[in-house]
């Protein structure tokens, strides 16, 4: 049985919960109670969480944990000595320690990511990165796992990277049947973007969420303005005008990002051949498709999967 431990700053925000629904459904899944999960805290006792509800905790040094998960605090308030030493000792004796959120920014505090790769809410990304120099932060991952330490993005990324713990502690199956279980329809791979290229387009008009939603589920095809626009049921003139008034794009290169994001996920589940990649996204070739990834991600294709490359191999 492996202990995993949630530590709860005061104050600390619900959604910190999350990923302890995982361990829990992986119990379930599997038929065994494979995860022992706890709740603690600095001091023990009662601690109110952002709801002002309070939870009942344990000493954080209520004996050994396997896992043990850093909750996400309200703000910045600076961690306690006493919190910082007992996430010092526990890199030392525990085989993972992992934040939820801006509990990075209590890892990164106690030296726990100095020298390493991390991430945290896209929103504090930066300020985790001016505060905290010697962190390698990468500023737009679900997760991060770096050898023993884990970080996560904002709350609901949780959920990702506790999956990936599962996926390593009890193989590939139960993780799925634990995010079935959960309802999660689409398991994120660490490497993926915190950000949606068809949110951020946010086409306001059923014509242009029409033309975005053929675009994304046709990305072989050259997707020309005009073809865009006969699915849109205007002429390509009055199109591309009404198209960048709503998205602030132009529909090619709201095109190019679509067909990036799908290279970026199918590229991070290490299965298919690059070249393939480039012909299911609409691309065409590999040397395309790098263009863009260069132009527009600041990375090659291969390099987004070896990001993911741990998780992709188990």
């Amino acid at each position: 049985m492996l202990r995993v431990g949630l530590i709860l700053p005061s104050g600390f925000q619900v959604m910190s919960y999350a990923s302890l629904s995982v361990f829990e459904i992986a119990n379930f899944v599997s038929g065994e109670t494979f995860y022992d999960v706890t709740i603690l805290s600095e001091d023990g006792g009662r601690v109110a969480n952002s709801f002002g509800m309070k939870t009942e905790t344990n000493l954080i040094d209520a004996g050994a944990f396997d896992t043990l998960l850093m909750g996400a605090a309200p703000g910045f308030t600076p961690p306690s000595p006493k919190l910082l030493g007992f996430l010092q000792d526990a890199v030392r004796s525990t085989r993972r320690v992992a934040s939820i959120c801006i509990g990075a920014f209590t890892l990164a505090e106690a030296g726990v990511l100095d020298g390493r790769r991390a991430t945290t809410h896209w929103a504090y990304a930066q300020e985790l990165q001016r505060r905290f120099p010697k962190v390698r932060v990468e500023m737009d991952r679900i997760f991060v796992n770096d050898g023993s330490i884990w970080t996560s993005a904002g709350m609901t990324a949780s959920i990702d990277m506790a999956l990936a713990l599962v996926e390593r502690d009890m193989g590939q199956d139960i993780a799925q049947a634990t995010a079935r279980t959960l309802v999660v329809h689409h398991r994120r791979a660490g490497g993926q973007s915190q950000h949606s290229a068809m949110l951020e387009l946010d086409a306001k008009s059923d014509r242009i969420q029409d033309a975005l939603a053929f675009a994304r589920k046709n990305l072989r095809r050259s997707l020309s303005v005009e073809e865009l626009a006969q699915v849109a049921c205007l002429s390509p003139r009055q199109f591309s005008r009404v198209f960048r008034a709503e998205t602030g794009q132009s529909p090619a290169k709201a095109v190019e990002n679509l067909r990036l994001e799908a290279a970026r996920f199918m590229l991070e589940q290490g299965r298919l051949p690059v070249e393939e990649i480039a012909r299911e996204t609409g691309f065409g070739d590999r040397e395309r498709m790098r263009r863009s990834f260069l132009r527009t991600l600041g990375q090659t294709p291969q390099s987004v999967r070896s990001a993911s490359q741990p998780l992709a191999a188990i």
